[in-house]
């Protein structure tokens, strides 16, 4: 019988042996443990217009430390080009917050979308204006092929990716890990493993953060890639195979490994699907000695969660290890991102819209947001020194160092009905199968049904 072991823990933790910074990293090789900085190259990249008394209003999904970062960002473009700019949150929902505003006459000039299914929708409606030559040559400069083609819609360039996501990362309390005496597993069957020897230690393994129905795909798509492969992951994107496919099955039965033991999340399902991402962020690190969780699943930008929100310290308190194999498949790297688009329904953008975007493309723009932490950027001539600390260069360098070579989130490639809308589609069915892990059947049922009305099949 696994028994609790909580409360010895809770005593026992301030004991134990110091913290130790581990090479946990293993997604590339980081050079030293120092974190050194944030530094700037210096060099201005892109001639931006005098644009004194134009104002742009600029809209994406971010808030909180997310938000405040992109806005030096925003700073900077008005420092140097005289414009005036304004921030507001559009909500997970971008496409109907475009669509309200653009039927209310009051459309925001630029809008960062987070799936390449949305992008290709605006373009659809005539909502966007395909970028013109000084985004392009940023983009020529700074982007591989691949990452230029996500921001296109029918060989026309519309989007610039300005802001990278690697989504195949575990974040762990090393305090928990050195209690426990367990190490980063490699595989999904380590990783089950490891969270019993978590539980029987007295902390609970994982914090699920299943209010929001996004980071639910994202636990889906990571085991579906590693265990079903690259090809069959592209087929369940374009719908080409339903999602009552046996591997689709097989998926789900792994995924329920973990999400049908109430003792391996904090608060079992039911506290899962009431904890939003913030919150298993902090649920995992505010409290360094006694956490209420060992580790949370999320992409890179949980580093700007727990900088913003806690006093654990990247590299030392809190860890990072690449998400694990599945049945002998490869490791997972699956990555997301937010493109940066003009929104132009007469369909030409304004030199101010043309400036903003070329700014965003640009290393200058790159390099002061990775300063704080909390973000990765597609953008291959950067400074690498700019990151603030080791594990996020690292995380960096492995993106860029693997130039086309990932998948790229699949709900985001999806219609947004399907992937990306709050209530329906892959968001709503992942959170079902939460709560009922058993009726994989029903799941899969589910999802083949919103993913048919999603796709006009």
């Amino acid at each position: 019988m696994r028994g609790s072991g909580r409360d010895s823990r809770r005593r026992a933790f301030r004991a134990a042996a110091a913290v130790t910074v581990t090479a946990a990293l293993t997604l590339t090789a980081c050079g030293g443990d120092e974190d050194t900085g944030g530094q700037r190259s210096g060099e201005v990249t892109v001639e931006l217009p005098d644009l004194s008394g134009q104002h742009l209003e600029v809209a994406a999904v971010w808030t909180g430390a997310e938000q405040e970062n992109f806005l030096r960002v925003l700073d900077e473009f008005e420092a140097r080009t005289g414009a005036t700019t304004s921030y507001v949150p559009s909500g997970d929902n971008v496409s109907q917050f475009v669509g309200t505003k653009i039927a209310g006459g009051s459309p925001p000039d630029v809008v960062m979308v987070p799936q390449p299914g949305v992008l290709r929708e605006f373009a659809e409606n005539g909502w966007i204006a395909p970028v013109g030559d000084l985004v392009q040559e940023q983009l020529d400069r700074n982007y591989t092929q691949g990452w230029q083609d996500l921001g296109a819609a029918d060989g026309v360039q519309y989007g610039v990716y300005v802001k990278a996501a690697n989504k195949s990362l575990i974040w762990y309390s090393t305090a928990a890990f050195d209690y426990a005496g367990v190490q980063p597993p490699e595989t999904w069957d380590d990783f089950v493993d490891t969270a019993w020897t978590l539980w029987e230690s007295g902390t609970t393994p994982m914090s699920v953060g299943g209010a929001d129905g996004w980071t639910l795909t994202d636990w889906f798509e990571n085991i579906y890639l590693s265990e079903s492969g690259g090809e069959m992951y592209d087929r369940l994107a374009a719908h080409e195979i339903p999602w009552t496919d046996q591997s689709v099955t097989d998926a789900l039965t792994t995924l329920g490994q973990l999400f049908g033991e109430d003792r391996l999340m904090e608060g079992g399902a039911d506290g899962a699907l009431q904890t939003l991402f913030p919150d298993s962020v902090t649920q995992t690190f505010l409290d360094l000695d006694s956490p209420d969780a060992a580790m949370v699943f999320e992409a890179d930008f949980v580093g700007a969660n727990i900088t913003d929100s806690t006093d654990a310290v990247i590299g030392e308190d809190a860890q990072v290890f690449p998400f694990p194999s599945v049945d002998g498949g490869p490791l997972p790297v699956v990555s997301a991102g937010d493109a940066a688009v003009a929104i132009a329904p007469d369909g030409e953008a304004s030199e101010a819209q043309e400036a903003l975007l070329a700014f965003l493309a640009s290393s200058d723009a790159a390099e002061i947001w990775a300063e704080p932490g909390g973000f990765i950027s597609p953008n291959k001539s950067m400074n690498m020194d700019a990151y603030p600390n080791d594990v996020q260069r690292g995380i960096a360098e492995a993106l860029i160092e693997a130039g086309d070579d990932f998948r790229f989130d699949l709900s985001d490639q999806t219609p947004a009905a399907f992937g990306g809308t709050t209530g329906q589609g892959m968001w709503q069915g992942l959170q079902n199968f939460l709560r009922n892990p058993e009726d994989i059947q029903g799941a899969q049922e589910y999802l083949e049904s919103q993913a048919a009305d999603a796709y006009g099949d």
